[in-house]
């Protein structure tokens, strides 16, 4: 078993996430099996709690787990399914260490964070790569953060343990250009790298977030300020026009291949990269079509993610390019607001809370029905489609969900029975995936051809 460790330094959001996704993927076609987990130091439990507008979406696994929008990525670049283990947070270890200590297990010793916190997270690691030949693990916020510092103390500690032949660090670090100076700033780079390398932590490869070429020069510097090999400064700018283009941007950068010479694997490179022939699809695509998103927070990138790269991976299946039209419902609600739905090839409407821009997009609903447009309602997207059906097509006005009206005169949607009296608000939904029976008979049946779906 192998493990690589992905650290961030001078400011967040570099792409650390698809950093090690990409790396992952490129590992992948190389014939290793490949996993990848986020270790985040905030205090949530989970993120289910967070709003879009500070954290994105949420990303629901397979077994309901609430975890960051990186998961996302990493179940996109790499074929495997990953599970809650994946996914730790500062609240999760020190809710785990206190409810230790409440049972006794500790037997009367000092709790502290090293060695016990420490040792929580060690225990996660190993837990997280089971079944896999390399466990990639992305340390999320920024190197120096007083709250991360726990999970770093926790990487020394496991690298030590293993040895050098089986962990490899790598830093993905801002080189910025400053305007005025007309160049590249390595001194970021150097102090972040020289933080982590006061925690004991020498890092082995740098990834280098840069808007500008990085010349034989800086590497150099780079490379002995930082203390890695010229070959291991990378770098890294942003790709031309998808996130699947980086894979092959950091494969010619010989990323994986020094990843490999690191852990003294030897799976050679495939002769054909299937990457190649995505970013082709990607960018010569034989069809075009507009699809409408319909949600509550169009302002923000990383809201609906998910849903956004779902419906890029379906065009690239296709062969088709898929201009995305993001519509704020509230702006459906405003006269002559239905204009934002003209000549959408399909309307889809995702997932939220609270009654905010409901009834635009119902508005949504009632266009697609009676225009015959195609609609996909994700969970409160169904449950849009089921009200307008039953305001305009079966005349029950005022029908409404109980999510949004506790007495409405027709609650075509109600309160399932698990979740009556239930107040908490974290990790009380019903979410992953789950056995559904399907009527004999209906629509549903003759689409999906079964009597049960997963």
């Amino acid at each position: 078993m192998k493990y690589i460790f992905v650290t961030g330094g001078v400011v967040s959001s570099l792409g650390k996430g698809l950093t090690a996704a990409s790396l992952g993927a490129l590992l992948e076609i190389r014939g290793l099996i490949v996993r990848i987990q986020k270790f985040d130091p905030y205090l949530n439990v989970d993120p289910g709690t967070m709003s879009p507008m500070q954290h994105g979406e949420v990303y629901v696994l397979e077994d309901g787990a609430e975890t960051d929008l990186d998961l996302g990525h990493y179940e996109r670049f790499t074929s495997g399914k990953l599970s809650r283990l994946n996914s730790l947070s500062s609240g999760q270890v020190y809710e785990s260490v206190i409810q230790k200590e409440r049972a006794g297990e500790y037997l009367g010793q000092t709790v502290q964070v090293i060695p016990h916190v420490t040792n929580e997270i060690k225990k996660r690691i190993y837990a997280g790569g089971t079944g896999a030949d390399v466990l990639i693990t992305e340390i999320g916020g920024t190197t120096g953060d007083i709250e991360g510092m726990p999970f770093l103390e926790a990487m020394r500690q496991f690298a030590l343990e293993l040895g050098p032949q089986d962990v490899v660090f790598i830093h993905v670090t801002l080189v910025p250009f400053l305007k005025a100076a007309g160049e590249l700033k390595t001194k970021p780079t150097q102090q972040s790298v020289a933080k982590l390398r006061e925690i004991g932590i020498q890092p082995d490869v740098l990834v280098c977030r840069t808007d500008h070429e990085l010349d034989t020069d800086l590497r150099r510097k780079l490379s002995m300020f930082c203390n890695v090999p010229l070959s291991a400064v990378i770098e890294c700018r942003d790709v031309d026009h998808s996130i699947y283009e980086l894979p092959l941007a950091l494969q010619k950068e010989n990323l994986d291949q020094l990843v490999i010479d690191l852990l003294g694997l030897k799976n050679p490179r495939p002769r054909e990269n299937i990457w190649e022939g995505i970013v082709q699809r990607i960018l010569t695509p034989k069809y075009e079509v507009t699809i409408g998103v319909v949600g509550k927070y169009i302002e923000l990138q990383d809201a609906y993610k998910s849903v956004y790269e779902s419906i890029t991976h379906a065009g690239i299946a296709n062969n088709c390019k898929i201009i995305v039209r993001r519509i704020d419902a509230e702006d459906l609600e405003k006269r002559y607001g239905v204009a934002w739905l003209h000549g959408l090839d399909g309307i889809l409407v995702p997932g939220g809370f609270g009654d905010r821009g409901t009834e635009g997009k119902i508005i949504a609903a009632k266009y697609a029905r009676e225009k015959q447009v195609p609609y996909y309602g994700i969970c409160l997207g169904l449950q849009i489609a089921v009200i307008e059906f039953a305001r305009n097509v079966l005349k029950l006005k005022g029908a409404n969900s109980l999510e949004f009206d506790p007495q409405p005169p027709h609650p075509v949607i109600n309160l399932m029975e698990e979740q009556q009296g239930v107040t908490d608000k974290g990790a009380t939904m019903r979410l992953g995936s789950y056995e559904c029976a399907v009527t004999p008979g209906s629509l549903a049946h003759k689409s999906y051809g079964a009597t049960t779906v997963r």
